[in-house]
């Protein structure tokens, strides 16, 4: 009887506040792809540049400070933040961004570093400029790599979204947290498993578009496969 009271109640509780828990979960999407995607657009870009660069120098400091980043505890960023960026949205997106920043770095740079050196001597040879090396050779073999570091960034920043609501950031967190306040396990279970649901569906679907990666390693490099 106690478990069909406690599913009765739950049920009701979830027809009186899906408009609230549908909100939350709409704005713990926005703020974990606004993250993701201005990390890939900084990140991306400047794994291929590190990767067609010889200065070591260079590449140990940004990536000591990706690093430096992602062995920054969580509540400690936000904190750090609030005098700087003050509280809701835009100081939780910027914590976020910083998280996503190594491994979509690590995983661009190391895409890029696998294509194996006697090929692109090779392209060089036939007249290839390191624009179209880039391009058509580097790329495709990359794009697994880059894929799947979206991937994952994407499942770590949904995950770490939840800590967004301790700043005023919104998003799923607010439930979980609300409900720990006032001691309300219907809030705190429907944060929770709404939360991980949302990252489930994001794994699935990106892992649908990872597979594309694969298939295009060899497209257009004009080159034999047994150079």
């Amino acid at each position: 009887m106690s478990d069909k009271s406690w599913w009765a109640s739950y049920t009701e509780f979830l027809a009186d506040r899906y408009p609230d828990i549908g909100a939350a979960a709409l704005e713990h999407l926005w703020i974990s792809a606004i993250a993701v995607i201005l990390g890939s657009l900084v990140a991306i870009p400047l794994g291929v540049a590190l990767a067609n660069t010889q200065n070591r120098f260079i590449k140990s400091c940004i990536f000591g400070l990706a690093n430096l980043f992602q062995t920054i505890p969580s509540l400690a960023l936000l904190a750090l933040l609030i005098p700087i960026m003050g509280v809701g949205m835009k100081p939780a997106i910027f914590a976020l961004f910083l998280y996503a920043l190594l491994p979509l770095l690590r995983n661009t740079y190391a895409g890029f570093e696998s294509a194996d050196r006697s090929i692109l001597e090779a392209a060089k040879g036939m007249g290839y400029g390191s624009f179209q090396r880039m391009a058509f050779i580097q790329l495709p073999i990359a794009l697994p790599y880059i894929l799947s570091g979206i991937r994952i960034t994407t499942v770590y920043i949904i995950s770490w979204t939840t800590l967004a609501s301790l700043i005023g950031g919104g998003g799923l967190g607010v439930l979980i947290f609300s409900g720990i306040g006032v001691n309300k396990q219907e809030l705190i279970f429907t944060g929770a498993i709404a939360a991980i649901v949302l990252a489930l569906l994001a794994d699935y679907m990106l892992s649908l578009t990872e597979k594309i990666g694969p298939k295009r390693k060899r497209i257009n490099t004009g080159l034999p496969s047994t150079v």
